[in-house]
């Protein structure tokens, strides 16, 4: 089984690769997308999005990283996805599937599923650019509803995709856990010839067990659920018994040193309080440090109680 850490705008940044790379046996991370309208972007924006480029495409601990571009023209996406790979990059991974309104009205992300032709000469383009490299594809079961996403499938693979990532709701769907369907990702998993992928929903060991059972998939995409407990791909893989409490409490303050160096302390507020909101998921002892963050706002302050939450748990 392979288990990759899925690309999260604005919350799987590079730290928190390195931070959940560290301690789990992924075998891939894909990133924040970049976005591609009609030109070759600058390679800053790579490094900027992707500083793992650096050091050969990799984590610090050494599990690969693949460039995300999100866009529709053939042409460019092929020239950001050359120089992608040409810096390092592990492949290259078209966004198929984000719901944002933003990015939708673009003609960007998942509104690529209402044209499947488009989502072909896309790949197709990108294939042709990096062919020896592996390119991806991450799409939901269809924009409105489901009725799409054997035609979907069909013109990733036709385009000359490597493997596809499904999220199991549409786009309509949002992210409803009611809505989340693994059933639907079976047909398409049998319909093509390559690796799928399966995402969405999958919070604990129960669900990923069920996940590959209901969607005949051999991998999985792990996205919030990967927050929510940090070791979840260990769990899956390996059978680790889920960090207890006190471990999340110590990963969050070495984080919170690790996001604090430089200018990185700017965004700190924001983050360490979005990961949280995950944690309270599969932690309930979260929930305390949760409230008594929520209101602050200087780092000083944040550091503090983190501090006094962790002489707590050791008292």
């Amino acid at each position: 089984m392979r288990i990759v850490l899925a690309p999260m705008e604005g919350v799987v940044d590079p730290l928190m690769r390195q931070v959940l790379t560290g301690i789990n046996q992924y075998d891939l991370c894909v990133t924040e997308f970049i976005r591609v309208v009609d030109m070759l972007l600058p390679k800053k924006v790579f490094y900027r999005l992707c500083p793992e480029l650096h050091q050969g495409g990799k984590t610090d601990s050494g599990t690969d990283v693949r460039v995300q571009l999100l866009g529709q023209s053939p042409q460019w996406l092929a020239e950001n996805a050359y120089r992608a790979v040409d810096l390092g990059s592990a492949g290259v991974d078209l966004n198929c599937g984000c719901p944002s309104k933003t990015v939708n009205g673009s003609n960007g992300g998942a509104a690529l599923l209402k044209e499947p032709e488009v989502i072909y000469q896309a790949v197709k383009g990108m294939r042709g650019a990096v062919p020896d490299k592996p390119v991806s594809v991450k799409v939901r079961l269809g924009w409105e509803c489901k009725s799409q996403r054997l035609e979907i499938a069909d013109a990733a693979y036709q385009g000359g995709a490597s493997e596809l990532t499904v999220h199991g709701r549409t786009r309509a769907d949002g992210y409803r856990a009611d809505r989340i369907d693994w059933n639907a990702i079976s047909d398409m998993n049998q319909g093509i010839a390559i690796p799928v992928i399966a995402n969405g929903e999958i919070w604990q060991l129960d669900d990923a067990e069920r996940c590959l059972a209901l969607s005949g998939c051999d991998d999985l995409m792990l996205g919030r659920g990967a927050l929510a407990m940090p070791n979840l791909c260990n769990v899956i893989k390996l059978k680790a018994e889920p960090m207890p409490w006190r471990e999340v409490l110590d990963l969050l303050i070495r984080y919170s040193g690790l996001e604090c160096r430089g200018d990185k302390h700017l965004y700190f507020s924001n983050r360490i309080k979005q990961w949280l909101k995950y944690v309270v998921c599969s932690y309930p002892e979260a929930d305390a440090l949760f409230s008594d963050i929520r209101p602050c706002r200087k780092t000083d302050e944040i550091l503090a109680i983190l501090d006094r939450h962790q002489h707590q748990w050791e008292g």
